[in-house]
């Protein structure tokens, strides 16, 4: 994946490109091939790495640190902005589940005194200090160094992540990094049916009697612009169906769902999710169970985020501990304790 040969008149040809990821290793800055996909996954707030191929086998970059799992290679991101040009950057806390942008609307229905926008330009001011911003009648204070924001009451801090927000590309890089899957160049002959991941992990399919728009409605659109958006209602909520990501996002909390588009000439039962699961001290592997006794995700949970970024991490919490579930190492650790067990995902 390293190119050391791209030359400025070729990052030319490439406008929507302001952005180079580079390895080094003994000594010398090389250039990472294809980088946009190491950019989208960095782009993305809940994405603590990736994991990448290089002619020394893979290496894991993480995101939040900026470093590498090999001690001998370096990772860095350069910026190619133009003189008076600035990055759109987003800041984002680390909720219950969820990764929330300040200054967007949680699914609480709580909301930051302060933008993304408002601590960028603090954090352009002094990038070792601080801001205070409110939430409700709560006070808070986010740390630039730590990255970490705290209730000025309980003390509890939360994560907090700065990531650029991924531009619209254009030209030769949109052709590459925007292109449909294979797959879905040719429509298959029959009949296509248009679902999304509902709460309980089950595939349902968009009805005109819940939502604005039926499978063949959005078959219709996507024929149109199969790299295109498509904005519906459903349940006095609005949407964006995002044909190119394969998501649905609420246009109001930013919650997510998986999308797919499928054939079918009959309608078979509705597949479940895989399962996960932890080895316990006892050696057994047991299902992760949100609520009665268990922790705060479900092996459903879990697999919703997984689909989002195999590359990340989930943190949850039990009724004694805080944990983090890390999706590239298939490892749960407990963040107080440092106790780390496997953890195994199962397809039915």
């Amino acid at each position: 994946m390293l190119d050391s040969r791209r030359t400025e008149s070729q990052r030319r040809m490439l406008p929507a490109k302001h952005f180079e990821w580079q390895l080094k290793s003994g000594g010398q800055w090389q250039n990472i091939e294809n980088d946009h996909v190491i950019e989208t996954h960095y782009c993305h707030p809940g994405a603590k790495g990736i994991t990448i191929n290089t002619t020394s086998g893979k290496l894991f970059i993480n995101f939040d640190t900026l470093r590498t799992d090999n001690p001998y290679t370096s990772v860095q991101r350069q910026s190619f902005l133009s003189s008076g040009q600035t990055e759109d950057v987003g800041w984002f806390f680390r909720g219950d589940c969820l990764w929330t942008e300040f200054g967007s609307q949680s699914p609480d229905g709580s909301k930051s005194s302060i933008s993304s926008r408002d601590v960028e330009q603090q954090f352009q001011l002094n990038p070792a200090g601080s801001v205070g911003f409110t939430v409700g009648a709560v006070g808070y204070s986010l740390d630039f160094s730590t990255k970490t924001q705290t209730n000025l009451v309980t003390r509890m801090t939360r994560k907090v992540r700065r990531r650029p927000k991924y531009p619209a590309p254009t030209g030769l890089f949109a052709a590459s990094a925007l292109a449909p899957p294979p797959q879905l160049l040719a429509p298959p002959p029959g009949q296509v049916k248009w679902e999304f991941m509902g709460d309980e992990g089950v595939w349902t399919e968009y009805q005109p009697h819940v939502c604005s728009y039926s499978s063949a409605d959005i078959e219709a659109a996507f024929q149109a612009d199969r790299q295109g958006q498509l904005t519906f209602s459903a349940r006095r909520h609005s949407y964006t169906l995002d044909f190119t990501g394969m998501f649905q996002i609420n246009n109001v909390f930013k919650t997510k769902r998986t999308v797919r588009r499928t054939h079918h000439t009959s309608s078979p039962a509705a597949p479940t999710l895989p399962r996960w699961q932890f080895q316990d001290v006892d050696g057994q592997w047991k299902d992760f169970v949100k609520g009665n006794g268990g922790g705060s995700v479900s092996s459903q949970d879990i697999e919703l985020q997984y689909q989002q970024d195999p590359s990340g991490s989930l943190d949850f919490t039990t009724r004694q501990f805080n944990y983090e579930l890390n999706f590239a190492a298939m490892t749960q650790s407990n963040l107080s304790t440092n106790t780390r067990r496997p953890v195994r995902r199962l397809n039915h």
